[in-house]
């Protein structure tokens, strides 16, 4: 099943962005699906419904640090790759979406009860924020699968 089919499936059954865009990345890097789900969890409606960096953007960080991130001392270039690719990342959420702020992405204050209702009631997770979910996994795919930034930034071939 493709990483976008995954990320909409458990967005779907219940699990919020974070943890949708997250578990469809993890077993690739040896983590279990309910790992991925515990550990993004909190993350979820830009970080434990604060509304700050949307879910779907946080997932995808974590993502990029299985993928990139350092693990070791001294792997300094690990740390900046990862720095790059998550600014990368942000670049290409924006073009497509304005913003990363969750509260800017669904225009309005779910953290209050009657903005929470109101986008419940408006179909806006439903709308907006699976669909956020699936263009992170797609920015995520194509980056992940390109790894000449790799290249360039490790001048150790390591």
């Amino acid at each position: 099943m493709r990483s976008n089919s995954k990320a909409v499936d458990y967005f779907q059954n219940g699990f919020n962005c974070s943890q949708s865009v997250f578990a469809a990345f993890g077993p690739r890097f040896g983590m279990a699906g309910e790992e991925c789900l515990k550990a993004a969890c909190a993350f979820g409606a830009g970080m434990g419904r604060m509304q700050g960096v949307c879910g779907a953007v946080t997932g995808a960080f974590m993502a990029l640090g299985m993928k990139y991130g350092s693990s070791t001392e001294g792997e300094e270039w690990k740390k900046q790759l990862t720095y790059r690719q998550v600014q990368e990342f942000v670049r290409k959420f924006e073009i497509l979406h304005g913003s990363i702020i969750c509260r800017n992405l669904l225009g309005c204050d779910i953290s209050t009860d009657e903005g929470l209702k109101f986008a419940k009631e408006s179909g806006l997770f439903a709308i907006k924020c699976r669909k956020y979910v699936m263009d992170s996994v797609e920015i995520l795919e194509s980056m992940m699968n390109d790894d000449a930034a790799q290249a360039q930034l490790n001048p150790e071939g390591k």
